[in-house]
Protein backbone atom coordinates (compact mmCIF):
# COMPACT_ATOMS: atom_id res chain seq x y z
CA UNK A 1 0.00 0.00 0.00
CA UNK A 2 0.99 3.35 -0.99
CA UNK A 3 -0.08 6.58 0.55
CA UNK A 4 0.84 9.52 -0.82
CA UNK A 5 2.97 11.85 1.32
CA UNK A 6 0.52 14.73 1.89
CA UNK A 7 -1.82 12.56 3.19
CA UNK A 8 0.67 11.77 6.05
CA UNK A 9 1.40 15.15 6.10
CA UNK A 10 -1.77 16.57 7.07
CA UNK A 11 -1.90 14.11 9.45
CA UNK A 12 1.42 15.07 11.35
CA UNK A 13 0.34 18.95 10.73
CA UNK A 14 -2.67 18.46 12.44
CA UNK A 15 -1.28 15.88 15.70
CA UNK A 16 1.36 19.08 15.83
CA UNK A 17 -1.21 21.79 16.23
CA UNK A 18 -3.46 19.95 18.53
CA UNK A 19 -0.68 18.70 20.54
CA UNK A 20 0.65 22.74 20.45
CA UNK A 21 -3.08 23.51 21.44
CA UNK A 22 -3.06 21.12 23.96
CA UNK A 23 0.40 22.05 26.15
CA UNK A 24 -0.90 25.56 26.07
CA UNK A 25 -3.20 24.09 29.39
CA UNK A 26 0.09 23.14 31.11
CA UNK A 27 0.48 25.04 34.35
CA UNK A 28 3.59 27.67 34.49
CA UNK A 29 5.71 27.51 36.88
CA UNK A 30 6.25 31.00 38.90
CA UNK A 31 9.56 32.32 38.45
CA UNK A 32 10.46 29.93 35.55
CA UNK A 33 11.19 31.56 31.89
CA UNK A 34 10.08 27.63 30.96
CA UNK A 35 7.48 25.48 32.12
CA UNK A 36 6.64 21.80 31.67
CA UNK A 37 4.78 22.74 27.87
CA UNK A 38 8.37 23.78 26.38
CA UNK A 39 9.79 20.52 25.42
CA UNK A 40 6.17 18.65 24.30
CA UNK A 41 5.49 22.50 22.06
CA UNK A 42 9.14 22.14 20.34
CA UNK A 43 8.45 18.80 19.36
CA UNK A 44 5.25 19.35 17.99
CA UNK A 45 5.73 22.51 16.47
CA UNK A 46 8.46 20.78 14.73
CA UNK A 47 6.28 18.21 13.76
CA UNK A 48 3.93 20.56 12.24
CA UNK A 49 6.63 22.01 10.38
CA UNK A 50 7.66 18.58 8.66
CA UNK A 51 3.71 17.69 8.26
CA UNK A 52 4.01 21.34 6.25
CA UNK A 53 6.77 19.92 4.13
CA UNK A 54 5.50 16.54 3.18
CA UNK A 55 2.72 18.47 2.01
CA UNK A 56 4.48 20.11 -0.64
CA UNK A 57 6.37 16.89 -1.31
CA UNK A 58 3.28 15.26 -1.80
CA UNK A 59 1.50 18.10 -3.84
CA UNK A 60 4.40 18.36 -6.21
CA UNK A 61 4.90 14.81 -6.84
CA UNK A 62 1.09 14.29 -7.44
CA UNK A 63 1.55 13.44 -10.92
CA UNK A 64 3.68 10.31 -10.42
CA UNK A 65 2.28 9.16 -7.31
CA UNK A 66 -1.62 8.91 -6.34
CA UNK A 67 -3.12 9.52 -3.39
CA UNK A 68 -3.30 5.86 -2.57
CA UNK A 69 -1.88 2.96 -4.72
CA UNK A 70 -2.99 -0.82 -3.29
CA UNK A 71 0.21 -2.99 -3.25
CA UNK A 72 0.56 -6.05 -4.86
CA UNK A 73 1.28 -8.04 -1.64
CA UNK A 74 -2.56 -6.66 -0.91
CA UNK A 75 -3.73 -8.85 -3.13
CA UNK A 76 -2.29 -11.82 -1.83
CA UNK A 77 -4.52 -13.73 -0.09
CA UNK A 78 -1.80 -15.33 1.52
CA UNK A 79 -0.35 -12.29 2.69
CA UNK A 80 -3.73 -11.05 3.53
CA UNK A 81 -4.32 -13.49 5.83
CA UNK A 82 -1.36 -13.54 8.02
CA UNK A 83 -2.29 -9.47 7.98
CA UNK A 84 -5.36 -10.27 9.56
CA UNK A 85 -3.65 -12.60 11.71
CA UNK A 86 -1.43 -10.80 13.04
CA UNK A 87 -3.50 -7.64 13.84
CA UNK A 88 -6.30 -10.47 15.43
CA UNK A 89 -3.94 -11.98 17.70
CA UNK A 90 -2.68 -8.38 18.98
CA UNK A 91 -6.75 -7.48 19.52
CA UNK A 92 -6.86 -11.22 21.08
CA UNK A 93 -3.97 -10.58 23.08
CA UNK A 94 -5.08 -7.23 24.72
CA UNK A 95 -8.63 -8.74 25.16
CA UNK A 96 -7.05 -12.00 27.03
CA UNK A 97 -3.95 -11.90 28.73
CA UNK A 98 -5.59 -10.16 31.92
CA UNK A 99 -7.73 -12.79 32.27
CA UNK A 100 -6.06 -15.97 30.65
CA UNK A 101 -2.13 -14.73 31.47
CA UNK A 102 0.81 -14.20 29.20
CA UNK A 103 2.29 -17.26 29.57
CA UNK A 104 -0.45 -19.13 28.12
CA UNK A 105 -1.76 -16.59 25.70
CA UNK A 106 1.88 -15.71 24.31
CA UNK A 107 2.90 -19.27 22.83
CA UNK A 108 -0.69 -20.03 21.27
CA UNK A 109 -0.47 -16.54 19.71
CA UNK A 110 3.38 -17.21 18.23
CA UNK A 111 2.26 -20.90 16.93
CA UNK A 112 -0.54 -19.35 14.99
CA UNK A 113 1.32 -16.16 13.79
CA UNK A 114 4.60 -18.52 12.98
CA UNK A 115 2.36 -21.16 11.11
CA UNK A 116 0.23 -18.73 9.18
CA UNK A 117 3.98 -16.90 8.10
CA UNK A 118 4.78 -20.70 6.40
CA UNK A 119 7.08 -21.70 9.45
CA UNK A 120 6.20 -25.70 9.84
CA UNK A 121 4.15 -26.55 13.03
CA UNK A 122 6.40 -28.24 14.79
CA UNK A 123 9.41 -25.93 15.15
CA UNK A 124 6.60 -23.01 15.09
CA UNK A 125 5.61 -24.78 18.36
CA UNK A 126 8.80 -24.98 19.78
CA UNK A 127 9.46 -21.71 18.56
CA UNK A 128 6.51 -20.04 20.30
CA UNK A 129 7.63 -21.99 23.79
CA UNK A 130 10.74 -20.90 23.83
CA UNK A 131 10.35 -17.52 22.55
CA UNK A 132 7.54 -16.68 25.54
CA UNK A 133 9.23 -18.10 28.12
CA UNK A 134 12.85 -15.81 27.17
CA UNK A 135 10.07 -12.70 26.57
CA UNK A 136 8.89 -13.44 30.41
CA UNK A 137 12.36 -13.90 31.93
CA UNK A 138 13.40 -10.51 30.50
CA UNK A 139 10.47 -8.62 30.91
CA UNK A 140 9.43 -10.09 34.36
CA UNK A 141 12.46 -11.23 35.60
CA UNK A 142 15.08 -8.84 34.56
CA UNK A 143 13.24 -5.84 33.45
CA UNK A 144 10.21 -6.48 36.80
CA UNK A 145 7.88 -5.39 34.20
CA UNK A 146 4.26 -7.36 35.37
CA UNK A 147 2.49 -9.52 33.19
CA UNK A 148 -0.53 -10.93 33.55
CA UNK A 149 -0.34 -13.95 35.22
CA UNK A 150 -4.50 -14.55 34.61
CA UNK A 151 -5.52 -18.03 35.48
CA UNK A 152 -1.96 -19.08 36.64
CA UNK A 153 -2.16 -16.73 39.47
CA UNK A 154 -2.02 -19.10 41.98
CA UNK A 155 1.73 -20.26 40.65
CA UNK A 156 3.21 -16.76 40.18
CA UNK A 157 6.13 -16.39 41.72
Amino acid sequence: MKINDAVFGAIFLLLGIVVLVHVQAFPKIPGQPVGPALFPGIVSAALAVCGVLLIVSGVRRRAEQPWYEIADWMRSGRHFIALVAIVGGVVAYVLLAARVGFLLVAPVLLWIWLSVLGVRPVRAGVVAVVATLVIWYAFYKLLRVPLPWGLLTGMAF
